[in-house]
């Protein structure tokens, strides 16, 4: 993940390589998925990786619930930036 993309950006990007990997004939596990996003993220999206680690069994935490949870926190991030300025 990029410092300046934002969360959709890079599931955006993320969701069509994996297609084009899965259309190649390579079976590749939403856990996976999973595993590599959260290796793959910056520094500023530790916290919530954190609490999910903390509330959440990581082990049969689905794509999209993942997916969500990060893009809320980064709208509320967003918000928070808005407002202090």
């Amino acid at each position: 993940m990029k410092e300046s993309e934002t969360m959709k950006e890079y599931s955006d990007r993320l969701q069509v390589i994996v297609n084009r990997i899965r259309l190649l004939g390579e079976e590749l596990p939403d856990r996976r998925i999973v595993e590599k996003i959260l290796v793959m993220l910056t520094k500023k999206y530790e916290s919530i990786i954190s609490t999910l680690e903390e509330t959440k069994d990581m082990s049969i935490i689905t794509l999209s619930e993942l997916l969500n949870a990060l893009q809320a926190q980064e709208q509320q991030r967003q918000i928070r930036e808005e407002g202090s300025i």
